[in-house]
């Protein structure tokens, strides 16, 4: 019986790719049209895309500019600062809803974007330095790997086997959302393919205007906050997540190093968020030489404040008892009081 519901309905894996076969249609369909333009006028399209995404995020910047600007006059009180807090979060929800629908929209576009730059590479030699060998280039977006890249665009897991082209497949859906200007992230599970995959695709990110950054253990952090600001950075997620670790221990937002997270691929998912995450990172900070005298000074008043408190709840509890007492049999049966 399953095997006849299989041949009728077909796999969920099979149902999937019906359902991008439009998609990486329209992509060809775009991709054909792109052979006869020259370097800058393909590079003007990568420049449009950008454009159109910055144009719609313009809107909600200036208002949140407005709401930031509101929260600087002294006149306000505290539960207008909340609802500006407030409006502030919505206007970055209502941002992000946007942006996420008009990235869609421009899939088709940008897939054919990276792919034509991919196919104008071909035969272009390039040194990658992390082995001092000249290459050649030779990738072009087969089908396949087109919907690999659709998948990921869309949160979800692509399973590929090794030599299928797994590195390709992530350039399209981190150069789309790239566009969007929030940053992207590359996460694999060492140094040396962070730095090698990142040359790797350096030449398609960087014909279509898109910058790149790569992520190593004992980098300054001057020079992680330059790294991070790339439209695209590669690392490890050890140092991603240390970072964000550090991030979350400075006394100022100013010597924090990475920007907002927004999208990221993460390659080898399984040892990634399986086999890495049983070891969980640890950080701590040192301890200040003044905790004694912090402990004296703040102890009288926290005292003060328990003692408050305890008489202030002791007075409500005394009122209600004698309140209660005082009613009569029916008022405490509506109150569900024990007669």
């Amino acid at each position: 019986m399953f095997g006849l519901l299989k041949k009728v309905f077909g796999t969920k894996h099979d149902r999937d790719v019906k359902a991008m076969l439009p998609i990486v249609e329209e992509i060809n369909a775009v991709y054909a049209t792109l052979s006869g333009l020259s370097d800058e006028e393909l590079r003007a399209k990568s420049d449009a895309l950008r454009a159109r995404i910055a144009e719609a995020k313009k809107e909600h910047e200036e208002t949140r500019e407005e709401l930031r600007a509101e929260l600087q006059k002294d006149s306000i009180t505290h539960d207008e600062r909340l609802d500006i807090y407030r409006s502030i979060e919505e206007s970055e929800k209502a941002e992000y809803g946007v942006v996420a629908d008009l990235l869609d929209e421009m899939l088709p576009e940008a897939f054919a974007l990276v792919k034509e730059t991919a196919r104008r590479l071909t035969e272009r030699k390039h040194t990658y330095h992390v082995s001092g060998q000249v290459q050649t280039w030779a990738m072009v977006h087969y089908d396949v790997q087109l919907m690999g890249g659709i998948v990921l665009h869309s949160g979800k897991i692509a399973e590929m086997a090794t030599g299928e082209g797994k590195t390709l497949v992530g350039v399209a859906p981190m150069y789309l959302n790239a566009l969007a200007g929030y940053g992207v992230h590359l996460v694999t599970v060492n140094d040396y393919l962070a730095r090698r995959d990142s040359e790797w695709m350096k030449p398609v990110f960087d014909m279509l205007g898109v910058s790149i950054g790569c992520i190593q253990s004992n980098m300054e952090p001057q020079d992680r906050v330059e790294q991070y600001n790339a439209d695209i950075t590669y690392g490890t997620n050890n140092e991603f997540g240390f970072d964000y670790l550090r991030d979350n221990m400075v006394s100022d937002a100013a010597d924090m190093v990475q920007r907002p997270h927004a999208f990221a691929i993460v390659d080898e998912v399984d040892s990634v968020l399986i086999d890495e995450a049983r070891t969980p990172l640890i950080i701590s900070g040192p301890v200040g030489h003044s905790s004694d005298a912090k402990f004296v000074e703040m102890n009288p008043r926290v005292r003060r404040l328990v003692d408050a408190q305890n008489k202030l709840v002791n007075t409500i509890v005394g009122e209600a008892d004698m309140l209660l007492k005082s009613a009569s049999k029916e008022d405490r049966a509506k109150a569900g009081v024990a007669l």
